[in-house]
């Protein structure tokens, strides 16, 4: 299942600007953080993500071909804030929802959709590298 277009226009409207408030604090919620592809513009979006170790696994309820979606493809990597910390992912690339390599805790919120997005979360280190 892929959420309609017209709610992704109303949540960007409408409910992003309050969920930026939180997302970023409480887990399995989150804020991408992305340089747009074309614009040059930095973006932020609230995404549902979780973790295991170093593999992270975002659900993605508008399917693959969202701007932010392509934007961290081109680039290969992007920022993420969750549980109040500031991660850089890496290595970002969209796999079927029925995949082994998707994290424990997003197999479940998965089964509802096609596709989720992996990467792999840098060490604090290596982030700025």
């Amino acid at each position: 299942m892929r959420l309609p277009h017209a709610l992704g226009r109303f949540n960007k409207v409408v409910t992003n600007p309050i969920q930026r408030q939180w997302a970023p604090h409480v887990a399995p919620w989150a804020m991408v953080s992305h340089i747009g592809r074309k614009s040059g513009t930095r973006y932020s979006i609230p995404v549902l993500a979780w973790t295991e170790g170093d593999r992270l696994s975002i659900v993605l309820t508008y399917g693959p071909g969202t701007d932010w979606v392509k934007n961290v493809q081109a680039a290969g990597r992007f920022d993420i804030v969750r549980k109040g910390k500031q991660h850089t992912v890496v290595g970002p690339r969209v796999v079927p929802s029925d995949s082994p390599d998707i994290v424990k805790g997003a197999r479940v919120a998965a089964r509802g959709f096609e596709y989720v997005l992996n990467g792999t979360i840098l060490p604090d280190d290596k982030a700025n590298s």
